[in-house]
């Protein structure tokens, strides 16, 4: 491939020249840079095309309780005020977008407000991150100098493969690719988490500290379902559940909540189907569909992060029955036309609305394996059906 094609299709990988060795070469510090250099640029390439980039373990946000913060705010009384907004960031693993792996060894401590660039000290939400970085260790005297240029009498012998710390009040943009591979990497940042109604002069609450805006190591981040506006497993009354499922009420419905958008042209029929086993005293257990329709998002638009599914019969529901909602999610795209990753892992996709404020009861695994919550479908693997269900009960 030449060059020009190379620029044309978009892929971002640098020419690959190794080194070619023959009898009386005469080697230079600049041959050896290059050496590595091929091989740097292989195992980077490697990585973001092969396995891609984010947060592989640890590199959370905590706060700090108790903690004095290194630097105190000088209230110019000739005392010292209240410490600054501190947070821990923990060891751990990441690869940034250029394939460059990010090691925090010992986790350090954040000082929000010094790490702040000035002109946005008046924000209120700010976003914590990393970025890769190098820095030249170890001072060695030279034996031999360059005849051909000017030398110092000290060069650092090593390279420092290190990280810093970014923290910004300005919201961060997406990263919007649908490849990580081919398409070159515009934002080198990989954030670590988003701090809600921060006092620079005071201390961080664990509730304000927001992780799941973090980039899971991948190729992809799958598009997940984030809410939905009932309880799963929950008991409604027949008149609850009629105005859940917009039985009488144009307004009503069955709402799911995407983490990204989601293609309209795939919200088809049967991607949806709400089903009713029926219950109460007696023989039980049959079985029936009840119609209904997608009323938004409407056809105009070509994307949307969100569906309302009303029910559009007049069937009625009965004390005991339970109404199971399957949600294709393998017929929905995203996109970058991948299944959106809807298995309803323990049934732990969260209540959105109304249904959020009662939503109390818990029991265990409130959070994913990751630890960064909340919780929201998927596996990994894609597609697949995700499935609720609610009961009905007389009154």
């Amino acid at each position: 491939m030449t060059e020009t094609q190379t620029q044309t299709t978009g892929f971002d990988a640098p020419p690959l020249r190794r080194l070619r060795y023959f009898h009386g070469q005469m080697l230079s510090a600049r041959d050896f840079q290059r050496e590595q250099e091929y091989f740097r640029e292989k195992l980077k390439l490697r990585m973001r095309c092969l396995l891609g980039y984010g947060v592989v373990c640890g590199l959370k946000i905590e706060p700090i309780f108790g903690v004095a913060a290194e630097s105190e705010v000088d209230t110019g009384g000739g005392g010292h005020g209240q410490l600054n907004a501190t947070v821990l960031l923990t060891p751990g693993l990441a690869v940034d977008c250029d394939g460059n792996e990010v090691v925090v060894r010992g986790g350090c401590r954040i000082d929000l407000l010094e790490s702040l660039p000035e002109d946005e000290r008046d924000k209120t939400t700010i976003w914590v991150g990393i970025d890769y970085c190098e820095r030249a260790v170890e001072p060695t005297r030279a034996v031999y100098n360059d005849a051909c240029a000017e030398t110092p009498d000290t060069e650092c012998a090593y390279i420092e493969e290190s990280y810093k710390v970014r923290v910004t009040g300005c919201e961060p943009p997406k990263d919007e690719r649908c490849s990580t591979c081919c398409e070159p990497c515009d934002h080198k940042t990989l954030w670590l988490a988003r701090i809600d109604d921060v006092d620079l002069r005071g201390a961080v609450r664990r509730e304000q500290i927001h992780m799941n805006i973090r980039r899971p190591f991948g190729k992809h981040v799958p598009t997940v379902i984030t809410g939905v506006n009932w309880i799963h497993g929950n008991t409604y009354t027949v008149d609850e559940a009629k105005a859940l499922l917009g039985t009488q009420h144009e307004d009503g419905g069955l709402v799911i909540q995407f983490s990204d958008n989601v293609r309209v042209d795939t919200l088809k029929p049967g991607v949806v189907e709400i089903q009713v086993i029926e219950g109460g005293a007696g023989r039980n257990a049959s079985t029936w569909y009840m119609g209904g329709k997608f009323e938004e998002p409407d056809g105009s638009a070509e994307f949307t992060d969100h569906f309302r599914y009303r029910q559009t019969t007049r069937e009625i529901l009965q004390d005991g029955d339970r109404v199971l909602v399957s949600v294709r999610a393998a017929f929905i795209l995203d996109r970058c036309c991948r299944p959106v990753d809807g298995t309803n892992v323990g049934g732990k996709v969260p209540a959105i609305g109304a249904s959020a404020e009662v939503q109390t009861e818990t029991h265990g695994c409130d959070v994913p394996p990751s630890g960064i919550g909340p919780w929201t479908s998927g596996t990994g693997a894609g597609g697949d059906v995700f499935e609720s269900w609610f009961f009905v009960k007389e009154s």
